[in-house]
């Protein structure tokens, strides 16, 4: 999933990003408001984290922009901002959920994962398609209980085309949402990651190529 952090203060901006990537996130960041709305105008994000307090702008009017735009990134408030008024205020201008600074990194990937999860209506962090299993608190995954060692990108591909199972899903979509805003959309990585993860997999036509369109994992019959 891809994930847009927009805040200023860059020693916090360091450490989530650091600990975001190692939860299987493509992270991206703006450091001031009008950076983040250029951003959210060019990429599709599946979460932000959006700070209040910005310089160029506030967060309360980029989450209103991004609703009014019909954008379906999921929004978490993060800010030290701790009154009831601005709470009330920040879910009612379409955040998703609001967390007061300081806290605990383990709790802010706990309500991330809570967030994506209402996309695919899956109760708890655990995904299961066929004989693939998808822990994602604990970034376990197994295969007929055969326990798999995958790269970041191979995990977050695995991940993406188990939320859409018996889906297509574009070589463009996966880079859009695995991958952060530095990677080349010209490269073959993506066919290269998937060809990593299919021979981890071995399991013969578990992802398939659909030609000209893109990849499906297949549902158990």
């Amino acid at each position: 999933m891809r994930l847009l952090v927009v805040e200023d203060e860059e020693d916090l901006v360091d450490a989530l990003r650091v600990g975001l990537v190692r939860a299987g996130y493509a992270v991206d960041v703006a450091y001031d408001a009008p950076s983040a709305h250029e951003k959210l105008q060019l990429n599709s994000y599946d979460l932000v984290l959006l700070d209040l307090n910005l310089p160029g702008g506030d967060g309360f009017q980029l989450c209103r922009s991004v609703r009014a735009a019909g954008q379906g990134a999921r929004i978490i408030m993060v800010t030290a901002r701790d009154r009831l008024d601005d709470r009330v205020r920040g879910l009612d201008e379409g955040a998703d959920d609001y967390l007061v600074k300081p806290f605990a990194f383990p709790e802010l990937l706990a309500r991330v994962r809570a967030l994506l999860r209402r996309d695919t209506g899956a109760g708890t962090s655990v995904l299961e398609v066929g004989g693939l299993r998808i822990d994602t608190a604990r970034l376990e995954v197994s295969l007929h209980g055969r326990s798999l060692a995958l790269t970041p990108k191979e995990y977050g591909v695995l991940h993406y085309l188990m939320r859409r199972p018996g889906h297509v899903v574009s070589s463009e979509e996966l880079l859009e949402h695995v991958w952060d805003e530095h990677a080349d959309p010209f490269t073959s990585t993506v066919r290269v990651t998937v060809g990593n993860l299919r021979r981890k997999l071995q399991e013969e036509g578990l992802i398939e190529t659909v030609i000209s369109r893109g990849y499906r994992l297949r549902e158990p019959a």
